[in-house]
């Protein structure tokens, strides 16, 4: 009887190192780029059930989001390699391609900033047509949902990163821009009554994002070898503290838990739950993003 010869390559480690393209531009944009959503999907709801609008979200979330979006979009252009290239996304348009999609709603959205923008300004002037008011909120809700969505779904379809392939992202990054542009609005507001109605609001958006991030966990720990050596990296891998103790503890619980105190009367109000959001929030993008470089598939 003749042996058998079996080789395995590839396994010894060193021999396939991990590739860090993107660094803290990309993270940075993540998060104001999902901040920006968030401010057009808050702003554009507001504006399409309210008229009369406390000053955060009649004013102030019109007026940010633009210029939340212009400070991502500069990290973005700080990443590229060819920056005088950068024409070149919007020379065609591929339908397969969710880089191009983003590409082509980044230009998209702005128009629909400005337009709610200077709603929210000639609104304290002159009467703005209802209809032209519910439509330009309607056009915000809907590209801020996109502009949110999209880059979870561009991280999801890189399928060479188990992390990263999850069809839960795209909504989970949404949620999370939404409970970052409330957490900004709160930081803004001063009237009390709207301090609450916004808070309300915020726990609410909170505990989606919590669910989302959940199934993301649990479909991690349940998939595939690669997808649970993935899920290792935060659940006791090198990003286990960063992600529990920034995202989780520091970016979920502590905000809702200092809020509910709060309006029990038994701590005082302050402003440190909204920052703790939005820190959470960047950790978030932060910790998904760069894990996600780390995890792979592993090759036998």
């Amino acid at each position: 009887m003749n042996g058998v010869e079996v080789n395995v390559v590839g396994a010894n480690p060193g021999l396939w190192p991990v590739p860090e393209i993107w660094g803290w531009e990309i993270a940075l944009y993540l998060f104001l780029g999902g901040l920006a959503a968030g401010l057009m999907v808050a702003s554009g709801a507001a504006f399409r059930r309210n008229q009369d609008l406390p000053r955060s979200l009649g004013l102030w979330a019109p007026l940010l989001a633009p210029a939340v979006l212009a400070a991502g979009m500069l990290a973005l252009f700080l990443d590229l390699e060819h920056k005088l290239h950068v024409w070149r996304f919007y020379a065609t348009f591929q339908w397969s391609s969710p880089m191009s999609w983003g590409a082509w709603i980044l230009l998209l959205v702005f128009p629909a900033m400005l337009a709610m923008a200077a709603v929210a300004v000639l609104e304290r002037l002159v009467v703005v047509p209802p209809v032209w008011r519910r439509r330009i909120a309607d056009l915000n809700i809907g590209l801020g949902a996109a502009l949110g969505i999209y880059t979870g779904i561009l991280l999801g379809s890189l399928g060479a990163r188990p992390l990263w392939n999850s069809s839960v992202l795209g909504p989970l990054f949404l949620a999370s821009g939404i409970s970052s542009a409330l957490a900004l609005l709160l930081l803004l507001e001063r009237d009390a009554a709207a301090r609450h109605r916004l808070g309300a609001a915020e726990k609410k958006v909170i505990g989606v994002e919590a669910a989302l991030l959940a199934l993301l966990l649990v479909a991690l720990v349940t998939g595939p070898a690669a997808h649970r050596a993935a899920a290792g990296l935060l659940l006791g891998g090198e990003f286990t503290g960063l992600f529990w103790g920034g995202v989780v503890v520091a970016g979920m619980l502590v905000p809702v838990g200092l809020d509910l105190l709060g309006r029990a009367e038994r701590a005082q109000a302050s402003f440190w739950p909204s920052v703790l959001v939005l820190v959470g929030a960047f950790t978030l993008r932060a910790v998904i993003l760069f894990a996600g470089q780390v995890s792979r598939w592993e090759v036998l």
